[in-house]
């Protein structure tokens, strides 16, 4: 939280409010194009700006950056040397000249009408952040399968920015609108935070006593990792960083965020005590493996996505509860 945030927007009366796009880039050569291609397309009647906090990326997503600035006048550069997502942010943040904050990521697409419908439901609600879903879809069949688990229950919990569900006030959203006052006087994202810097913003915005809105009429197209070392990384950190959240903002575990943890815990438990004391006590162990089999039968849209499941969801399960059992208390 240590950019300086300016609001310089001077939009004309009866227009619609000026939009900034920002994005977090680093290493995104694969869906860059298609993501800022997807935002300079909206059907929006305000004006809009896009801004690029590039990271020390190791592949070719710098060039095509600096190609999309060439092509269109709306697109802006900005440094990240950190190259870490909150940092970013807040350097795009900062580099912003309109009122209203659109975050997405370097590997999203939105819809043509996204910001459009979010700048509705923000007049609307008066909420200071609204967001939607965060739709995964694969390309290949890994990706596919991991975008199954991603929107099933059985792989995230029952959060409504993964699984859908009503209109209304929410903890978090899906990367979301701003208004960019309100991110402001909260201070911008926490850049200790290399992970869960989202939740954790909206919860200050939260007890600053703004209103966070989901609503599943916006759609954010997310594109999961493509192996499962990658998967198993993305989540480890989800883990271990949400666990750093709840030390520094007390009260804000429920049971969703506690049953990977409780299940790596008692999965492991289960296969010690069966092998050195009864093997009775296996059945723990048995129970969540002949879960994991049925239930990546019942969400597995072929084949093919059956047999991956039971490794994708195991790997979603026990990367974020080992890296929220072992998150270090000096992680931030």
């Amino acid at each position: 939280m240590s950019q300086s945030f300016v609001n310089s927007e001077q939009t004309p009366h009866g227009q619609a409010p000026g939009v900034s796009v920002v994005l977090p880039i680093l290493n995104e050569e694969r869906y860059l194009d298609d993501a800022i291609i997807a935002i300079l397309a909206q059907r929006y009647d305000g004006p809009l700006e896009v801004i690029l906090a590039l990271g020390p990326s190791k592949d070719k997503t710098n060039e095509i950056a600096a190609s999309l600035a060439a092509r269109d006048p709306r697109v802006v550069l900005v440094d990240n040397p950190t190259g870490r997502t909150a940092a970013a942010l807040n350097r795009a943040i900062a580099a912003a000249q309109y009122s209203i904050i659109c975050r997405i990521d370097g590997h999203a697409e939105i819809a043509p009408t996204y910001i459009d419908s979010a700048v509705r439901v923000m007049n609307e609600t008066g909420a200071v952040n609204v967001g939607g879903i965060m739709a995964a879809s694969g390309v290949g069949a890994f990706e596919r399968a991991v975008a199954t688990a991603m929107r099933s229950p059985l792989g995230v919990g029952a959060a409504r920015f993964h699984v859908g569900g009503k209109a209304g006030p929410a903890d978090t959203v899906y990367l979301g609108v701003f208004k960019k006052d309100a991110l402001v006087a909260a201070g911008g994202y926490d850049e200790r935070f290399t992970r869960a810097q989202d939740w954790e913003l909206n919860y200050r915005l939260r007890q600053a006593g703004g209103t966070i809105w989901f609503d599943p009429e916006l759609v954010v197209t997310y594109r999961p990792r493509p192996n499962l070392r990658a998967l198993s990384k993305q989540y480890f950190e989800y883990g271990r960083w949400r666990r750093a959240v709840s030390r520094n903002h007390k009260g804000t575990i429920n049971f969703r965020y506690l049953a990977p943890p409780v299940t790596v815990a008692i999965t492991a438990l289960s296969i010690i005590l069966g092998a050195t004391a009864n093997s009775f006590l296996f059945l723990p162990a048995g129970l969540y493996l002949l879960g994991n089999l049925v239930g990546s039968f019942v969400i597995g849209k072929d084949l093919q996505e059956k047999i991956m499941l039971p490794a994708i969801l195991a790997t979603m399960h026990f990367s974020w509860g080992i890296g929220f059992l072992t998150s270090p208390r000096g992680l931030i």
